[in-house]
């Protein structure tokens, strides 16, 4: 399904455990870039219409990207029941299939999640040679396991708040150094000063990391 009017439309994309239910935008640049992301911990009331999940679909939007963001399995009209990761992660190899057919000329091919989302993003990230940058927003290295990472496949930006009450900041430095000393990627580490884990009152400062950070990396395309 592809929206004629450039509008945000509903689309409903075959999951391994049934119907998924995104919000996709249809850029209208021809090899336009594509972009899937990806909401917070279902168990914890984490959807697609999360606030940072909806500013992230809205930068790359603003950017000419074709979007989706998808909610995963048991959430809102998706299909389904949640799977401790597993099956979240096929979910999401699924929507960007859905993607990368609606898209087949892109130019770049960018994943981004939010908290528990940048987990299956990150793990999406390792199984898809395609995927060219990524988008890791609040991840939590405290709650799970990202040595995964070693090496990290692409380059990429972290994007954090200092005042996460969910992430001690030294995990997140942990993190930091073990990626930044791999070679031949570039992974940039943004540390929001006012910003906790939700970027609650913080959100314009996170769309403009966004921002600076796409407009940075697409300039090539």
């Amino acid at each position: 399904m592809k929206s004629k009017n450039n509008k945000i439309v509903e689309v409903f994309i075959p999951g391994p455990a049934g119907r998924l239910e995104a919000k996709y935008y249809k850029s209208r640049k021809n090899t336009s870039p594509i972009c899937l992301v990806l909401h917070p911990h279902p168990q914890y009331g984490g959807t697609m219409n999360n606030k940072v999940v909806v500013d992230t679909f809205q930068t790359f939007m603003n950017n000419d990207f074709s979007v989706c963001r998808v909610n995963f399995r048991g959430v809102g009209k998706s299909d389904g029941e949640f799977d401790n990761g597993q099956g979240e992660l096929a979910d999401a190899a699924a929507a960007l299939d859905w993607l990368e057919k609606e898209n087949f000329d892109n130019s770049q091919c960018w994943i981004s999640g939010f908290s528990f989302g940048s987990l299956i993003a990150m793990q999406l990230l390792m199984r898809r040679p395609e995927i060219n940058r990524f988008v890791a927003i609040s991840p939590q290295p405290n709650v799970y396991d990202f040595s995964f990472l070693t090496p990290c496949p692409t380059s990429g930006i972290l994007i954090n708040g200092k005042k996460d009450e969910l992430v001690p900041f030294e995990s997140i430095n942990e993190l930091n150094k073990r990626l930044s000393a791999q070679k031949g990627i570039e992974v940039e580490f943004d540390v929001i000063p006012d910003a906790n884990h939700f970027f609650s009152k913080a959100d314009e400062k996170l769309i403009r990391s966004l921002n600076k950070y796409i407009e940075k990396e697409t300039a090539l395309y």
